[in-house]
């Protein structure tokens, strides 16, 4: 017996080679990105005769078993039962172990008779009564299991611009055991400005001070009597209570410069999915800073898999919470609770809005139009490329970037050619990119670029 979204069918396994009519070659899906099991195959018998008959209730169950493994039902009428094909293996198949304390392993990602992906996965916690299930990833979450790390479905994908200055994070419950594993943990005190004016050439000011790292000696900012140092390890506490409630699990952290800046991104359940296929993975990017000009903040960040663009987006001024470095930060900081109740809804918002940008069909003069708004002819950017240029590097992400062949010829394309150009062309120097993409002017074009489309719906 094998319990699969929270149901207990009885499973059989069954080896199918790639030449199969059942293979997902045939169903124009990466086979590297089906089953990594030697080449082979398998899938998932159902056996659900007890559901065949026609009356309602049998129906209705066999309707719920559709929907809970996310898939349409495919009639073998000469065998009376229904048979769903997943990437799955038989437990003593799995080929890939989980790593230490990790509760389920990614089997794959499989598609419906209606171009819809999802991922499959498999409970390796030996404790749990469905130890070694192959279930959904909403119903990992019902049974409050950490969802593993789950890598793109669509190959050639590059690295996210935060891959080479993050730590990968597995596992943590607290965002100080993140903020230690990722070596962030040092300290930030205040000292007069006079006391570092000579080694750092600065003006001597006896009403300002300087904030210094006292494991290097570098100091991040300069600051005013009003300011007090919000420590890495205690900034992201208020956090910790939905990563132990498996309603967040931290990802990814790192610094910027000389650590003026650190981050967290903590990854929510679930993925918004744009007409079915274009997955958007759901984040929050937790920053701290210590250079007396950014505050402590919290922002939903959504990313689009296909191309790891960063979407910027306003909801009616939600979305976002600033918490400045004072001796109240500690008390502001419960403020984030709200925006962290919200993110939810907030998603579910976002996803009606994309969803409308990949149904609206624009013209290319209208694409011209949107581009032109965004990067008028008058302006230059810092690098002295001229404005025309800019515009025909968003045109050419629009017909062949990554991704295009999921939103081309609609609003939702013309919006995520200009992420893209943001996001891995606007900024060379790649310390200057991150903060662009998250925090400077890659940022503020992209949510122009948002509220823009939002008025061509």
């Amino acid at each position: 017996m094998q319990l699969i979204g929270g149901v207990m069918y009885r499973v059989k396994f069954g080896d199918i080679q790639p030449e199969s009519t059942h293979s997902p070659l045939k169903r124009g899906i990466n086979p590297s990105f089906i089953l990594p099991v030697d080449g082979v195959y398998h899938h998932l018998d159902i056996l659900i005769s007890k559901f065949k008959g026609n009356s309602p209730p049998q129906r209705r169950k066999r309707k719920q078993l559709a929907k809970e493994v996310n898939v349409s039902e495919r009639k073998r009428s000469s065998r009376g039962m229904t048979t769903v094909h997943a990437p799955a293996v038989a437990p003593d198949e799995i080929k890939v172990p989980a790593m230490s304390g990790q509760e389920a392993i990614f089997l794959g990602w499989q598609e419906t008779e209606f171009g819809d992906l999802f991922p499959l996965y498999n409970i390796q916690k030996t404790s749990h009564p469905s130890n070694q299930s192959t279930v959904t990833e909403e119903t990992l979450h019902s049974m409050h299991l950490r969802t593993p790390r789950t890598p793109s479905p669509f190959p050639g994908v590059g690295p996210a611009p935060w891959a080479k200055l993050g730590t990968e994070l597995t596992n943590l419950a607290t965002a100080r055991e993140a903020i230690e594993a990722a070596g962030l943990n040092y300290t930030v005190v205040k000292k007069p400005l006079k006391e570092v004016v000579e080694l750092n050439h600065l003006a001597d000011d006896s009403h300002r001070w300087a904030t210094v790292r006292t494991d290097t000696g570098d100091v991040l900012g300069i600051v005013g009597d009003m300011y007090e140092p919000t420590q890495n390890r205690d900034a992201f506490a208020f956090f910790d209570n939905l990563v132990g409630a498996d309603e967040a699990i931290y990802d990814t952290a790192g610094a910027l410069g000389h650590g003026e800046h650190i981050w967290i991104l903590a990854k929510l359940p679930g993925f918004i999915k744009v007409r079915g296929k274009d997955i958007v993975n759901k984040y929050l990017l937790l920053s701290n800073s210590h250079d007396g000009i950014s505050p402590v903040r919290v922002k939903l960040t959504p990313v689009r898999v296909v191309c790891n663009n960063t979407l910027s987006a306003a909801l009616q001024g939600a979305g976002e919470v600033r918490i400045r470095h004072s001796s109240n930060a500690p008390k502001d900081l419960k403020q984030a609770l709200s925006l962290l109740g919200l993110s939810n809804t907030l998603y579910g918002q976002l996803e009606v809005i994309f969803d409308r940008m990949a149904l609206t069909k624009i013209t290319d003069k209208q694409l011209l139009d949107y581009v032109k708004a965004l990067v008028p002819d008058t302006e230059e950017d810092e690098d002295k490329a001229s404005a025309k240029e800019i515009q025909k590097t968003c045109l050419d992400l629009y017909e062949s970037g990554q991704g295009a062949e999921l939103s081309r010829g609609t609003l939702w394309g013309a919006f995520n050619c200009v992420t893209e150009y943001t996001d891995h062309k606007m900024e060379k120097n790649p310390d200057v990119r991150l903060p662009s993409i998250w925090f400077g002017r890659g940022a503020q074009l992209k949510l122009k670029a948002f509220q823009l489309a939002e008025r061509m719906m």
